[in-house]
């Protein structure tokens, strides 16, 4: 959290805008593993172009002293033992394996809290993943009939997420987050079959007895998993003497980075661990010990999956330094005007730049219509249809696994053309990508909100949904968008966003707010009884609990029993019957189920804010609450039936 916390201001009929100079640095620190994921990749993708252009530039210069530095051998021996390979070799089955365990990571991130764990949804992506697979390499193969070039149909089928989605972010700006989130939900399936690809097809002589080495320790990390077992050296050891043992068979060991990836869980923090990290940093602070610290830095480490660790390790290294040293190995290319004109008569080339421009586009919107259509609109792609064509033109950048599989594939001028078809698809699946964003953006408003957006709501976050004859309400009953909030009446910060809240359904008369007990008890002594106290007002009415809710945020450092009972009577409320019920805790189930539906929703902590059931990350200023709120009635506007 950045900066202090500020007194929350008095409520009233219309209070003044809150300047929220520590929550609101709280509040935009708060990103989704998913939008660092995006961010990070997006980020990455100048230093890879800088790499790519570093090599073109290196290779012209003196081509001789690039095939000597990539060429160099390389080995490790151990006693009679060791491993032996160039340093391209290196690069590409080594580092790279990172790469795809980021890969990997992300995959299962996606299945387990992402678009992908809502399994009815899991048909779209897969298709347009596949379809964008089948196209690209039926156009490669119809280049290359009856050559022996056709061996080479693989360098036509992937699409190289960390390069297309900052492309994206360049050529189409506009494109709402929901594009780049779907863009990499499918680029992940297609990565994920290219790998098998790559091991089934493109490996060599393959010795059965280390690859069934390899698969017995892997088989062993999964029942470490399963055994829930957290101490990392074993996994590490383990996945390191499989790497070693696929190596010796012969399949690219590459696979084994994505293997891991996939088998790593990922979970929202558990409340629950979060407690025993607090409470083992109380400790620290009471008895400030080598020992102590040493025991809150773990439980601060355990409480996040070993997905989020693992990506957190791992992602940068691999988008800033991995990827990029794999293009300066592998992107250079001797260019002159007569190797061009070869190039571009060459059918690897052809088949490899058509593909990518018109197979890729075609192959994911097609699949992604055949599913709408055989669903019957039951399940459509989350944004619309004319940013699932931006998606499919950009899908057309195919570098990294495009060059790894050209590697394998191709060798002295061939490798050449294919790695000319490689980059000259980027180009041009960029351009072809700009050309559909700015004709959608010169559609009418209506028409250019639905292109971007469509008519389907993202995967819904709110594990529980409202319910009116249960929740606590403000605002009208029925109303087009619904803002949820999880709150602890001693959170300062839930104190900063009340007076928002109240201002945004002053402006606006289509909004109802709804709010949810999260009493944080570690940090706040005093929450769970004032969150009872809001309870026991309620058994008096609605009214009474609204009253009271108001006073408890208005007064968050007089939350004791004696201040309790006089907000009671400030409110005419039953005061006898009031104190019965909160000595008998008589709302304490009621909150304990919203503290339920809080894990269930992946909530971890005050306040956490949903916006028609879809989770908001960001500030809760007035202006970012209304802007995310107008928004939503965008959505529910597109989506409503006619």
């Amino acid at each position: 959290m950045a900066g202090e916390v500020q007194e929350p201001a008095a409520t009233g009929p219309r209070p003044l805008r809150l300047p929220f100079s520590g929550a609101t640095a709280w509040g935009r620190s708060l990103e989704t593993p998913l939008r660092q994921f995006l961010r990070t990749e997006t980020g990455s993708a100048a230093v890879l172009l800088a790499a790519t252009v570093a090599a073109l530039i290196w290779v012209n210069i003196d081509a001789s002293s690039y095939e000597t530095v990539w060429r160099t051998r390389l080995a490790i021996t151990i006693g009679g033992h060791g491993l032996s390979d160039d340093l391209g070799g290196w690069v590409n089955s080594g580092l790279m394996t990172f790469f795809f365990l980021v890969m990997g990571l992300e995959a299962r991130r996606e299945f387990d809290m992402g678009e992908l764990r809502a399994r009815q949804r899991i048909a779209l992506p897969v298709l347009a993943g596949i379809g964008g697979l089948i196209v690209p390499v039926a156009i490669y193969l119809a280049f290359n009939a009856g050559r022996p070039s056709g061996h080479g149909w693989g360098t036509a089928m992937s699409t190289d997420s960390a390069f297309a989605l900052g492309m994206l972010a360049l050529v189409g700006p506009r494109f709402p987050d929901r594009v780049r989130t779907y863009l990499l939900t499918f680029s992940v399936v297609d990565d994920t079959i290219s790998i098998v690809v790559i091991a089934l097809v493109y490996s060599g002589h393959v010795d059965l007895a280390p690859l069934l080495t390899g698969l017995v320790l892997l088989a062993a990390v999964l029942a470490l998993r399963m055994a829930e077992i957290r101490y990392g050296p074993i996994y590490l050891l383990l996945a390191a003497a499989a790497w070693v043992a696929v190596f010796k068979s012969g399949v690219d060991p590459i696979v084994t980075g994505l293997v891991i990836g996939l088998l790593t869980y990922a979970h929202p923090a558990a409340r629950t661990d979060l407690e025993r990290a607090s409470e083992l940093f109380r400790l620290f602070r009471e008895q400030p010990t080598p020992e102590l610290a040493a025991e809150a830095r773990e439980g601060v480490r355990t409480a996040l999956s070993p997905n989020d660790r693992l990506q957190q390790l791992f992602h940068p290294w691999a988008s800033y330094v991995i990827v990029p040293l794999f293009a300066l190995a592998n992107a250079g290319i001797v260019v002159s005007g007569s190797f061009l004109a070869h190039a571009f008569t060459s059918p690897i080339t052809l088949g490899i730049l058509v593909g990518y421009v018109v197979g890729k586009p075609i192959g994911t919107t097609g699949a992604a219509w055949l599913v709408t259509r055989i669903s019957r609109g039951r399940i459509t792609p989350p944004v619309g249809w004319g940013a699932v064509a931006g998606a499919g033109t950009i899908a057309g950048i195919g570098f990294t696994v495009s060059l790894l599989i050209a590697s394998l594939a191709f060798h002295g001028e061939q490798l050449a053309e294919a790695k000319t078809g490689v980059l000259t698809a980027a180009l041009c699946a960029a351009v072809l990508t700009w050309l559909v964003s700015r004709a959608i953006m010169v559609l009418p408003k209506r028409l250019r909100i639905r292109a971007l957006l469509g008519s389907s709501e993202a995967i819904i976050d709110l594990a529980v949904p409202v319910d009116p004859q249960r929740d606590h309400i403000r605002g009208p009953k029925k109303s087009p968008v619904t803002v949820v909030e999880y709150g602890d009446f001693e959170c300062p910060y839930c104190g900063q966003a009340e007076p928002v809240i109240r201002e945004l359904l002053a402006d606006r008369g289509d909004v109802r707010y709804v709010w949810r007990h999260l009493p944080l008890n570690d940090v706040h002594p005093h929450a769970q009884f004032a969150a009872e106290a809001a309870e026991a007002a309620a058994r008096q009415g609605e009214d009474a609990f609204w009253g009271m809710h108001d006073l408890l945020l208005e007064h968050q450092d007089a939350l004791r029993q004696a201040d309790l009972l006089r907000y009671a009577a400030e409110l005419g409320l039953d005061t006898e019957r009031y104190a019965r019920d909160l000595k008998k805790h008589a709302g304490a189930d009621r909150v304990d189920e919203d503290v339920d539906s809080a894990d269930l929703s992946g909530v971890a902590g005050t306040p956490t804010f949903f916006i028609n059931g879809k989770r908001h990350h960001g500030a809760f200023d007035l202006d970012t609450l209304s802007d995310a709120v107008r928004q939503a009635q965008v959505r529910a506007a597109i989506s409503s039936p006619r």
